[in-house]
């Protein structure tokens, strides 16, 4: 495979290793908690907002402020493990980590829970960085595709079991393990470290040529961005004022960065980096991987908590047998298949797989149950575990691993503003369409319609039947009946209401509802 070499950053070749097994399973453990944290906070925000007491609008800002810092520090933590070495950055705030995760549970006010989660989420964004660097810079070359497989596993893994164990958490050992499960975590993580990497001497001639500037802007201007687009569907995007100071000063940060980059002496990661034409094309298919690899984490965990109504506990078994598990296989496999084909090949292979589940995602019905979905479950799991190593093996190939610093930075771009790009745009589009769903589904049920009246008289007494507050039992009767509605309308036959008169394909009848757990 042709390669061509970038020689922009400092030189970032370390140490070698002495116990390399213990550096990759450090690495698996350091990209691990990343992944849980993210994707457990995501699941759980609901648990956690009733957990804490929180508004919709303080846990849109807990969310945001749960990932948007680590924005901030994360493309600069490259350069700083070249100068630190990987010990010093990664062992501190490993401890800092595991306090915070341990004290969140027991906040209480809002102020303070904001700020220890703004601190919470800078770490991991020390984590991910590292983990890649110990891969280049200390491990044996022949150990590159096992590290490197082993970073890509734990984002396809943790995605898909990280739903069980939300629902294993809250439903057996208690809310709180979803921030102290983490703690754990980063104690064997840190451990591993100190017994897998070797101690560096910190390179003062590369400290007194820090671009502290560039690190700065690029980290400012990322995380604003960043923050605008996960706030932008809640304030109605160009119509805030808030989104758009957010947006527009990223914007004019990131200018500067590349302004920066072009005057300084000594550049922290000068975008000639992305100037050679394979490692352009490798990022744009992983762009491309970014928005299949969607489909997993979006469509059949969105689907069963928002049309079938379930909860991670009942959803989480699917993810964790049909994709999480099986991934472990798949990883092994594209090891194997790395070291003897082309990676693109590889690459191809895995991209099919995800076409296919994407084909098999076009059929999905509201009467589809758990078992339905095994099929693009396999496929995806497939597609995520030969997909995203290869890809990353390719890139290395056509760049100079030697200068890892600048690109391990834009890869944090990839990583983490890319995804939420993509996040945005399908959110968007989604809440647009269900803006135009709800507006003609509601054509069909007026509040005061006697039907509609008789309906919720009927739910609210058999929710009553259950010994259940009035106001509760009329609040989930409400809820009921939305969501028979929205049921109801996706079939084309209409069916009679309780008072025998047509309901313009809207039916009112509980076998309209098979995955409802209220009835």
């Amino acid at each position: 495979m042709a390669s061509e070499a970038i020689s922009s950053g400092p030189v970032s070749i370390g140490r070698p290793s002495h116990r390399p097994v213990l550096a990759v399973i450090a690495v698996v453990l350091g990209a691990f908690i990343h992944s849980l944290d993210t994707r457990l906070f995501s699941i759980g925000l609901a648990d956690l907002r009733g957990a804490f007491g929180l508004t919709l609008d303080e846990g849109s800002w807990l969310s945001t402020a749960a990932t948007a810092p680590q924005i901030l520090i994360a493309p600069a933590i490259a350069w700083l493990a070249t100068v630190f070495g990987l010990r010093r950055v990664l062992v501190g705030p490993s401890l800092v980590y595991i306090a915070i995760s341990l004290l969140i549970p027991f906040a209480r006010d809002y102020q303070t829970l904001l700020v220890l989660h703004i601190v919470h989420s800078l770490l991991p964004g020390v984590f991910i960085p590292v983990t890649i660097m110990i891969v280049l810079r200390n491990l044996p070359m022949r150990w590159w595709i096992v590290g490197l497989a082993a970073y890509s596993f734990r984002l396809s893994f943790t995605s898909n079991a990280g739903v069980w164990m939300v629902g294993y958490h809250v439903q057996n050992l208690g809310w709180e393990w979803l921030y102290w499960q983490n703690a754990v975590v980063a104690l064997l993580m840190m451990i591993l470290t100190l017994l897998g990497t070797p101690r560096e001497n910190i390179n003062h001639q590369l400290l007194a040529k820090a671009d502290w500037s560039g690190m700065l802007l690029f980290g400012a201007g990322l995380a604003l961005i960043y923050t605008g687009l996960d706030q932008g569907n809640r304030l109605d995007w160009f119509e805030s004022g808030t989104v758009i100071a957010l947006l527009a000063g990223g914007t004019v940060l990131l200018v500067c960065f590349l302004i920066n980059e072009a005057v300084v002496a000594e550049p922290w990661a000068s975008p000639t980096v992305l100037t050679s034409r394979n490692v352009l094309l490798a990022m744009a298919t992983m762009i491309t991987y970014m928005v299949t690899s969607l489909s997993n984490t979006m469509l059949v965990p969105t689907f069963l908590t928002a049309v079938a109504g379930l909860r991670p506990e009942q959803t989480g078994s699917l993810l964790l047998l049909y994709t999480a598990l099986p991934i472990c296989i798949v990883m092994l496999v594209a090891i194997y298949l790395l070291r003897r084909i082309d990676a693109r090949f590889v690459v191809i292979c895995g991209l099919t797989s995800f076409a296919i589940a994407a084909w098999m995602g076009t059929r999905i019905t509201g009467e589809w149950a758990l078992d339905d979905f095994i099929p693009i479950a396999l496929a995806q799991a497939l597609g995520q575990g030969l997909t995203f190593t290869a890809l990353l093996i390719f890139v290395l190939a056509n760049s100079n691993p030697a200068r890892a610093t600048a690109f391990v930075a834009y890869i944090q771009v990839m990583r983490l503003n890319m995804i939420e790009i993509t996040v945005t745009g399908m959110n968007t589009w989604l809440r647009v369409r269900e803006q135009t769903h709800s507006h003609l589904i509601g054509l069909h049920v007026s509040a005061g319609d006697s039907e509609v009246a008789q309906r919720l008289a009927q739910l609210t007494g058999q929710f009553l039947d259950y010994s259940t507050a009035a106001q509760m039992a009329s609040a989930r009767a409400m809820a009921t009946l939305a969501r028979l509605v929205r049921m109801s309308c996706r079939s084309s036959t209409a069916l009679p209401s309780p008072s025998g008169a047509p309901s313009s394909g809207c039916c009112w009848s509980a076998s309209c509802a098979p995955h409802r757990p209220d009835l």
